[in-house]
This record gives C-alpha cells, sequence and structure tokens, in this order.
C-alpha cells in the first residue's frame, strides 16, 4: 500500500477495526487527491540511511577510516593511497593480519583479509585488503561510485592463531577458527552474524578450505579486535 501511494496524498476513512470479541481487521478507504511529496516514503527511508551512515563514518576509528578511504579512492580512481601521516604508532609500527569486511545497506558486499602480515605495516595491510574486499573478492562484482554512500567498513585485526585440541575450547562469540588439512585451510571470523553454534563455524570454515566433513582437520583459534 506504500508503494502503490508513494507521493500520493490520501483522503483516509476507517470503516470497521475489530469485531464482537475484540478481534479483527481493519477496513479502510485510501482516495487519491494528489500529489505530497512528504510522502514519498522510499525517499525517505534513503536519506535517513544516508544520513545515519554519514554518521557512523564520521565516529569511525584510524583503522577503519584508513580502509575507508583506501575503498574511496580506489573505487573512484583506481588508485591506491600512500599511508597517510599522523597515524597511530599500533598502524606503522606494527605487523598483523587483518579482515577488511564492508556491507551495503546490512548485507555482505565484499571481505577480504590475511591471516599472517604480507606488508610491512599493518596500516599497509588494511589498504591493500581494503582495495581487494572492494573489487577482488570473487563473490561479488566490484563496487561502484554510486554504492560508496550505502556503504559500512569494518576492520578485525588478527591476534596469534593458537593451536586447540577439540571444539570444546572454541567459542563462536570470542574466537575465529582456523581448519586446516595438509595445505587446504579455511578461516572464518568470530560473532558474525547467522553464526550461533561452533559446529556452523567449523563447518563453514571446512567449506571454504574445500574439506569434506569426514576428513580430520587440525583446529586453531584465535581472537580479534574489530575496529568499526
Amino acid at each position: 500500500m506504500a508503494g502503490a501511494l508513494d507521493g500520493v496524498d490520501v483522503a483516509a476513512e476507517q470503516f470497521s477495526h475489530e469485531d464482537v470479541t475484540g478481534v479483527g481487521y481493519g477496513i479502510c478507504a485510501f482516495r487519491p487527491r494528489g500529489t505530497d511529496d512528504a510522502r514519498r516514503f522510499l525517499d525517505l527511508r534513503q536519506a535517513a540511511q544516508a544520513q545515519r551512515f554519514d554518521e557512523a563514518r564520521e565516529k569511525c576509528d584510524p583503522w577503519a577510516k584508513l580502509a575507508w578511504q583506501s575503498v574511496e579512492n580506489w573505487v573512484t580512481d583506481r588508485r591506491r593511497i600512500g599511508v597517510p601521516e599522523g597515524l597511530p604508532e599500533a598502524l606503522t609500527g606494527k605487523r598483523a593480519g587483518a579482515f577488511v569486511s564492508i556491507h551495503k545497506q546490512g548485507r555482505l558486499r565484499g571481505c577480504i583479509g590475511t591471516i599472517s602480515p604480507t606488508q610491512p605495516s599493518l596500516a599497509e595491510e588494511i589498504i591493500q585488503n581494503a582495495i581487494s574486499a572492494c573489487s577482488r573478492d570473487p563473490r561479488f562484482d566490484p563496487i561502484q561510485p554510486d554504492e560508496l554512500k550505502w556503504l559500512e567498513i569494518s576492520v578485525d585485526v588478527l591476534g596469534e592463531p593458537e593451536p586447540v585440541a577439540s571444539e570444546a575450547e572454541l567459542n563462536v562469540k570470542r574466537y575465529g577458527v582456523i581448519v586446516s588439512r595438509g595445505h587446504r585451510r579455511g578461516l572464518l571470523l568470530p560473532d558474525l552474524e547467522g553464526v550461533d553454534t561452533v559446529r556452523q563455524q567449523v563447518e563453514i570454515a571446512r567449506q571454504k578450505a574445500g574439506i569434506a566433513p569426514g576428513e580430520k582437520v587440525d583446529l586453531q583459534r584465535f581472537e580479534v579486535i574489530r575496529h568499526t
């Protein structure tokens, strides 16, 4: 109904809303009377979303802000930024694996990362992985400039993996998991929406690595610091 009457001024009349038991369905009439820009519901909703995303981006920490700058410059100009001046020592003076996750209006739009560091600094790791997440994730088409205003970006910095003897030592909210068999290795980050049990977490990591359910695997767990 809202879609059919989007941007339309209507006269509404209610005839009934309940029966003698107190339960019923509303019966109303809506008569169009012309246009009304104040009732363009989709535009209003999108404007509110865009404002929320802008506010979140303004509040993001230096880790997420660096990923944002990397994505924006690559999507608009196909240019890899250098390491900006004034970053915290934790970004420029240390190395770590990191994952950059991009969501568009709540849905995953790209996620690429590294288990171990591959760049001279964490800042460069984030820049590289942000570019890959927005343009080289094989599950998605590259992000286009008109999508930028709808994006949310987070950065997970990985701690050192540690081996565990069984799934009993895992915690889906606290730990990410690495599942390995020979050269095949799959990783899943902790505290992901829709992944509620350790069994789910391990099975998804197995699938990413191409490891069959019955194959014996080695398990590692790791913690992350999530930056938004």
